[in-house]
Order: structure tokens, then sequence, then C-alpha cells
């Protein structure tokens, strides 16, 4: 089995992220699949919706692998990880048929930057979201990533999320209007079913136009970020942060 599966189902593509064991982190390989996932669901005129889900029930996505990082050297490796990234998030956010984040267990890091670019959003009950990036790994976000945060949740939100690095329940997430419908744990599967034939019978035309108006209103007026990501992703407290993630260590934080 392959660590990122797609398939179809009558109208319905759906992408599996397929290393439970690893949380579904994300390898470079994973983004370039997915990437290639969302040019199907465009080019395919069979396909009417994209789903994207974690396998084995304990998370959507737990962020990109960090041992990936450990090959950095610079700010500028940061910089050209984060535009992958974006490069990723944007063609998710583009793809022109309705897209559903089924989420159930942890959505973090990366993970929380592909739900959030996805149209809609159906969680769990005991699924969590956040990006505990200030007492993990000492990196940031890219320009984009920040948008789509702050597009989907309020400054206020993003900035209590972020610096206290703390993850929204699903009933949080739901109260701020980032996840559209939360079911009890184990029935994940019957409300995509039901949200998928909803989109189904629906006017493809009038989707595609409200998804890409909203892609384009977020972005319209979106700053150059490069300065932080090279800052931050240049410091001995993100190479330490690595480290320590990967070892299972602890980190003290220095600011450099």
């Amino acid at each position: 089995m392959s660590e990122l599966e797609v398939t179809q189902d009558g109208a319905v593509l759906t992408v599996l992220f397929n290393r439970p064991e690893a949380r579904n982190a994300m390898t470079f390989a994973m983004y370039e699949g997915l990437e290639e996932a969302c040019a199907r669901a465009d080019a395919e005129e069979s396909v009417r919706v994209l789903v994207l889900r974690g396998a084995g029930g304990r998370a959507f996505v737990a962020g990109t692998d960090i041992a990936q990082f450990l090959e950095f050297t610079s700010g500028d490796d940061g910089i050209a990880y984060e535009a992958r990234i974006e490069r990723v998030v944007n063609r998710l956010e583009d793809v022109t048929v309705p897209t559903v984040a089924a989420v159930e267990g942890a959505c973090v890091g990366g993970g929380l930057a592909l739900a959030a670019a996805c149209d809609l959003r159906v969680a769990t009950a005991s699924s969590r979201f956040g990006v505990p990036i200030a007492r993990t790994l000492g990196n940031c976000l890219s320009m984009n990533t920040y948008s789509l945060l702050v597009h989907h949740l309020g400054p206020g939100r993003t900035l209590d999320m972020l610096l206290r690095a703390k993850l929204l329940s699903a009933a949080d997430a739901a109260a701020a209007g980032f996840v559209g419908e939360v079911v009890p744990d184990g029935e994940l599967d019957p409300a995509l079913a039901s949200l998928t034939e909803t989109l189904l019978g629906h006017a493809p035309l009038s989707m595609k136009a409200a998804g890409q108006a909203v892609a384009r209103l977020r972005r319209a007026t979106l700053p150059d970020g490069d300065d932080l990501v090279r800052e931050v992703f240049g410091s001995a407290d993100f190479r330490a942060g690595v480290r320590a993630f990967v070892d299972r260590g602890q980190v003290s934080w220095t600011g450099r």
C-alpha cells in the first residue's frame, strides 16, 4: 500500500493519507501526489467532488515529516520548503470541484493548512486542530499559511492558538466557523456520504464560482514574508528544535 492512495468511487475522488504509524505526517512525495490528485480532479469530467482524509483513525495529517528538516542548513532552505507547501496548498484551494477535508483525530501543522485550503470540513468530536510549533520545532509558517488561518479563524484566535501552542477542540473549531459539521466518533463515513451526496446534487458551476471567488479574495492582498521565514528557519533555535523533536528530547529556546 502506498503512503498516499487515490481512489474514485462514482463521482467522488478520495485522497487517503496513508502513514498511520506516523499519524499520516506528510513526506515531500506525498505532497507531490496530492498535487497530482488535484490536477486529476480538474482534468477528469467524471470527478465532481474531491475528499481528503487520513488512515488509521488517529490523525488527518500530523504535519510534515520532521525528519526531513534535519537536512536544512540555512534560512533559504526554509524559504524553498514553504514555497513548496504554498504551491500545493494553493493548488488544492484552486481545485474547481468542491473539496472536503474529512478529519478524524489530529489535524495539525501542515495538516491544518491542507484542511483550511479545502472548501468544507467535517470532523469527529475528538478531533483536534492547531499548529503547536512555538513549543515543538521553533519554526514559523509562510505568509500564505498565516493568511489561511486568519481568513478562517480571525487574527485574535489565530494568535491565541499560535502563541499558546494550543489545540482547538472540534467544538471550538466549529464555533469559529472552521468546521462545518461535527459528528460523533465512529460516524464520519455516513456524515461524509451524506455531504458528498448533497454536493453532487448541486450546480457545478455555481459551486466552482463560489470556491474560486473566496480563494481570490483571500490571496488578493497577500504580502511577502520571506524575511520572516529566512530568519526563523535559519536560527539555532530551529535546528535545536528539530533535533530535540527527532530525538524526543527537550530544548531550551534562546531567541537566536
